[in-house]
């Protein structure tokens, strides 16, 4: 297949499925990275989340951690520490401690989520200096090489910040795709006025890849319906495909499946090889990460499996720092 240039990347929400609890859900996002680590994906990204039963990572900092000590080969970071609910130094001072242990794998991720956004561009700015980066993003002394800074965002406000600071960005197409294409032109438009590298960002990207068509519709069905109940107020784990098969829709349920299908990449590998393919390609960037949410963790593990297979990924090489 085509594509074998564009690198491939995984966000980790740690999905809780139901009839799991949330240690499982734990123990499976460290199997799923370790699976990965020889697959050829470029970097590994937990997200935050907060009172929400059907995520199981709130101290990504503390998954990472676990992560880097049992993969080789991924870059692995978070996606993102929602920084607002922190201080500038407690962040920095984490990342220095996990960068000296695993130097050139840590990706630093940060979002304006999570609290009051006023003093975020000010805090992303503290921990730029106190993580001893220059203009350039890039870490600096002779202590190794550093995490490397990430904005993450769903519009262009973050899109821009990271663009004048230098530092990478990347856009949140499943949150909301409109916006993503001026984004990610703003960032660029930052980055050269700015004199910073040429950088092309990367799009986050929500997918579920089966080894068939019907399998990888139920598999978009339960997550489109656990995504709908969360839209209208009820946060339970992802729904079984069992209890998807039997759920009657409301109205409002399929109105906002239906919004949430038009960010949705789903169906077999070629499938979604082509549409993943067709996205980088209209936004620009040269990598895309992946998140994948399923109730059965086997079928998250297949559904990545099954991409490196189509993107032609190479495992087991680590990855340049200034990546």
């Amino acid at each position: 297949m085509a594509g074998e240039s564009l690198r491939l990347s995984v966000l980790d929400q740690t999905p809780v499925g139901e009839g799991y609890s949330p240690a499982e859900a734990l123990r499976a996002s460290v199997e799923l990275a370790q699976t990965l680590d020889t697959r050829g994906f470029t970097r590994y990204w937990v997200a935050e989340h907060h009172n929400s039963p059907g995520f199981a990572g709130t101290a990504p900092e503390i998954l990472a951690g676990q992560l880097l000590a049992r993969t080789r080969n991924l870059r692995v970071g978070t996606g993102g520490v929602l920084l607002p609910r922190y201080s500038a130094a407690k962040v920095a001072e984490v990342f220095q401690v996990l960068a000296a242990l695993h130097p050139g794998r840590v990706d630093l991720g940060l979002g304006r989520a999570g609290g009051p956004a006023q003093r975020f561009p000010e805090q992303v700015g503290d921990v730029r200096r106190l993580l001893g980066m220059d203009l350039t993003g890039a870490p600096t002394g002779d202590e190794g090489p550093g995490p490397r800074m990430w904005l993450l965002g769903a519009g262009s406000r973050s899109a821009e910040l990271a663009g004048r600071l230098g530092a990478s960005f990347a856009f949140a197409h499943f949150l909301s795709p409109a916006p993503g294409r001026a984004a990610l032109a703003a960032y660029r438009q930052e980055l050269a006025e700015y004199g910073h590298p040429a950088r092309t960002g990367v799009l986050a990207v929500r997918a579920v890849v089966a080894d068939t068509a019907e399998k990888a519709d139920e598999l978009a069905r339960s997550l489109l319906l656990w995504r709908s109940r969360k839209d209208l107020g009820e946060d339970l784990p992802l729904p079984s495909l069992e209890t998807t098969r039997r759920h009657r829709w409301t109205g409002q349920e399929a109105e906002r499946a239906a919004v949430n299908g038009r960010s949705l990449v789903y169906g077999t590998a070629e499938q979604v090889h082509a549409r993943i393919t067709e996205l980088a390609a209209g936004h620009g960037v040269d990598e895309v990460v992946v998140n994948t949410l399923t109730h059965e963790p086997a079928d998250r593990v297949r559904s990545y499996e099954l991409l490196a297979e189509a993107f032609a990924l190479t495992g087991g090489v680590r990855v340049p720092v200034g990546v």
